[in-house]
């Protein structure tokens, strides 16, 4: 009998912006269960399934009403080729195990993003990215991927196997089959210093190119009616520093989480202190330096919840769409005191990712959870796209398929793939039809 939780509460993710009441949610260990499933409670009961990592997306993209399946039984690494160095792993692994359990084999990801909760499927599937302007989102990583189609069939696929499954495979949201098993590229272990520091941000938006070309991953956070930023700096260095464990605390856990909690409670109570807390917040960015192994130097506490909205836009468009921020911020004076996140990432080939064909700016708006965010993420996608913006999967946004279509080259061929990958649209919710299909 497959292991198996009757629903009486309910799902949500980690915002809680979205809910479901899915009927089953389902936790296979071994392939052959996700076969069960899709064979005999799918595609004979006429039941949809949705495949959840660690419910961090802000969309509904993980949710169902029907069939929900957890691969948190399904972590580790299947094996290891330390010559050629790659790894094939549990598409539910949580980025901080396998970041562990990689680092215990010598051997490491080229590049993360600043939170390391999400499985490697759902990180994959969703195009999630770090920063980097040479380096491009994890699904850039993959070179092998083992998927349980619509049908029930195990397909192994690579780039020379099935070059065109593979290209819509690396993004897919989950719509073409459930991903058990993915072949990472990987490269010897590493360390990474990190520098975080004060800058203007007219100063920063000078000084990008030289920030961009100087810097193996470069950053900056800028906050709301404030003119102080918060730029982040990586580089590869040759050994860890000793860590001042009480500094790191109060950087990290007292002053970026907690106070911050608690200024973020104040602002949803009095959203007229909003701006304040913006500048006080820009004021007390962490002036800090440290080094260590890659995977612990990547990810970021987050403890205070929110929502989030993140676009993509063509690289050298950052600083117009900034300035056009600032601007409508000024205009409409928005209550929001969460910082705007910058980053850079390298241009890709994978159909459905945000930065196919274009090296992108990404840029992120958040919203502390319970405060009203609608208004403000609405002005700055209006904003993001008139850039030629393409939502982040995993981030909230407010296109169909009728819009996004016209931002991806290859989308009919996707369209195409999925149906014959899954005929019967076992892998479609509501959701996600509006969002591909109708």
């Amino acid at each position: 009998m497959l292991p198996m939780s009757k629903n009486v509460k309910g799902w949500s993710n980690w915002s809680g912006s979205v809910t479901a009441t899915p009927e089953f949610i389902r936790y296979p260990k071994t392939i052959d269960e996700v076969v069960e499933i899709v064979r005999n409670e799918c595609m004979l009961e006429g039941r949809y399934l949705r495949v959840v990592g660690s419910a961090h997306s802000f969309t509904a993209v993980a949710a169902s009403d029907h069939v929900l399946i957890s691969l948190d039984e399904m972590q580790g690494i299947v094996s290891v080729d330390a010559a050629q160095q790659t790894a094939v792993v549990w598409a539910g692994t949580k980025l901080k195990l396998l970041g562990e359990l990689l680092h215990e084999e010598g051997l490491a990801q080229e590049n993360l993003g600043d939170i390391d909760v999400q499985s490697i499927a759902g990180a994959i599937s969703t195009g999630t990215h770090g920063s980097g302007v040479s380096l491009g989102s994890l699904a850039t990583q993959v070179i092998g991927i083992t998927v349980v189609n619509g049908l029930g069939e195990v397909m192994e696929c690579t780039l020379e196997s099935n070059p065109e499954l593979f290209k819509a495979l690396q993004v897919s949201l989950g719509t073409l089959g459930i991903i058990v098993q993915v072949k990472l590229r990987l490269r010897n272990r590493y360390i990474l210093s990190y520098e975080s520091k004060r800058m203007a941000l007219t100063d920063c938006l000078t000084q990008l190119p030289d920030l961009i070309a100087d810097n193996r991953h470069f950053e900056f956070f800028w906050f709301p009616y404030a003119e102080t930023c918060q730029v982040k700096l990586m580089n590869e260095a040759n050994d860890p520093t000793p860590s001042n464990k009480v500094v790191e605390y109060v950087n990290e856990k007292l002053i970026e989480n907690t106070l911050f909690g608690l200024l973020s409670g104040l602002c949803k109570i009095m959203p007229s202190a909003s701006a304040a807390v913006s500048r006080l917040s820009a004021s007390n960015v962490p002036v800090m330096t440290k080094a260590n192994y890659s995977h612990r130097i990547f990810a970021a506490q987050r403890s205070v919840r929110f929502n989030e909205m993140e676009y993509s836009v063509p690289k050298e468009a950052m600083t117009s769409v900034i300035r056009e921020m600032r601007e409508a911020m000024e205009r409409e004076r928005f209550h929001v005191h969460f910082p705007i996140e910058c980053r850079y990432v390298a241009a890709d080939d994978i159909w459905l990712s945000p930065a196919s064909g274009r090296d992108c700016a990404y840029i992120a708006v958040h919203m502390y959870k319970g405060m009203p965010y609608k208004r403000y993420f609405e002005a700055m996608e209006h904003i993001f796209l008139r850039y030629e913006g393409r939502p982040h999967w995993g981030k909230m946004h407010t296109l169909k398929a009728v819009h996004l279509q016209d931002c991806y080259p290859k989308w009919q061929s996707f369209a195409e793939m999925r149906k014959q990958m899954d005929p019967n649209d076992l892998f479609i919710s509501p959701y996600l039809r509006e969002l591909l299909i109708d």
